[in-house]
């Protein structure tokens, strides 16, 4: 009798369970971006020593952190929230005792190797916090979101003792997410608001009197009034704090409705950008592609936002739909802030545009939150099947 022979499965079908479930919307939302940020980073960043390549390659880890992360089930990442949270709050303490200082901000730690603490909380926090309000699902009280109040108090007061406004307002976004979608109530949110509005139209209405010179502000570093100061009138020092604003600006506005063209930027290839390949791509983008591009980039991060949205409304547990919302959220500040600043309507804070701006960490937190988000969209499909 022969021996029994047993068909060998081929290569594709031991991928396809990996590749099953996958969110494509999502996938093709996060694609479209990826190509327009090669495209812009090509143009502002080929003389830029390796920028682009770089770029790529940053790309093409965080591309493998999300493919990675969502095969990890929403129930077992629900066991690094309370690990990953405290290890960063310590590390986060660690900096302001052993940290190193460049540029007057003290934001990084040697562990053998310099790393930036801060960015590890912009995920750890929302997931801490979904998990908090996971544990006291069903019977919510005031109390709860107090404590979900300190959670978010102590990381986002420790980065900004550092300072660093960029990373401590995508912190403070991710996890007043978390909080408003778990319940909270619109009687405690509208009063902050209305404050905020007040405060703001207050800073706008006194500015001459308030960014006079020898005028000190109370809490905010003087360099962060400055950038406040700068945003309310540029032309106060066009050549120093006001120089990044104002060739923003113009950038984008030279742009006009179809733009100069690829690869033909005058602001850009002239330099008169600063950080044209960083914080203040978008200037770039909007320079050769003008408002035509601009829209179709807005329309892609909306796409993004939008169906992150519509995973945390189906996810299938509590936990799941706070930590989607709250990670959708973070791409919703990241592109918000960084347009917002490089048209002058925000402070300059450093926050980069997803997938467009050149960084390799924030590329890989962006990776983890795209991962995640997968892992929940695949969990509701394995649910449904």
């Amino acid at each position: 009798m022969s021996a029994a022979s047993f068909d060998q499965p081929s290569i594709y079908q031991r991928t396809l369970p990996l590749l099953q479930g996958f969110d494509g919307l999502l996938a093709f939302a996060v694609f479209l971006l990826a190509c327009a940020g090669l495209l812009i980073m090509y143009s502002s960043g080929y003389d830029h020593g390796t920028r682009f390549a770089d770029h790529g390659r940053n790309m093409l880890i965080a591309g493998a952190i999300m493919f990675v992360v969502a095969q990890v089930p929403p129930q077992k990442l629900m066991v690094f929230a309370v690990p990953l949270y405290l290890t960063g709050v310590t590390l986060l303490v660690a900096v302001l005792v052993f940290g190193i200082t460049k540029k007057g901000a003290r934001r990084w730690l040697n562990v053998g190797v310099v790393i930036q603490p801060s960015e590890i909380l912009k995920i750890a926090v929302p997931l801490m916090l979904a998990w908090w309000f996971q544990k006291r699902e069903g019977q919510l009280r005031p109390l709860d979101f107090a404590v979900g109040l300190v959670l978010l108090a102590v990381p986002v007061g420790l980065i900004m003792k550092q300072p660093d406004l960029g990373t401590s307002l995508l912190v403070l976004a991710a996890g007043l997410a978390v909080i408003f979608f778990a319940g909270l109530s619109w009687k405690l949110i509208a009063p902050p608001l209305l404050l905020g509005v007040i405060g703001i139209s207050l800073v706008v209405w006194y500015e001459p009197q308030l960014c006079a010179d020898g005028m000190r502000w109370p809490v905010l570093h003087d360099y962060q009034q400055q950038r406040i100061c700068t945003l309310l009138d540029p032309s106060r020092d066009p050549l120093g704090k006001g120089f990044h604003i104002i060739q923003g600006m113009i950038a984008i506005g030279s742009g006009g409705v179809f733009g100069k063209g690829f690869m033909a930027g005058t602001q850009t290839h002239l330099e008169f950008i600063p950080e044209r390949t960083t914080d203040f791509i978008f200037a770039a983008y909007s320079e050769e592609f003008g408002l035509i591009g601009n829209l179709l980039l807005i329309s892609g991060f909306l796409f993004l936002i939008f169906r992150g949205l519509a995973i945390a409304m189906n996810a299938p547990t509590q936990f799941s739909r706070l930590l989607a919302g709250a990670l959708t959220m973070i791409f919703f500040t990241y592109a918000f802030v960084n347009m917002g600043m490089v048209s002058g309507i925000l402070p300059v804070v450093g926050v980069p545009l997803p997938f467009i701006s050149y960084g390799g960490t924030a590329m890989v937190t962006l990776g983890l939150a795209l991962g995640m988000l997968m892992s929940i969209a695949k969990a509701k499909r394995l649910v449904q099947t």
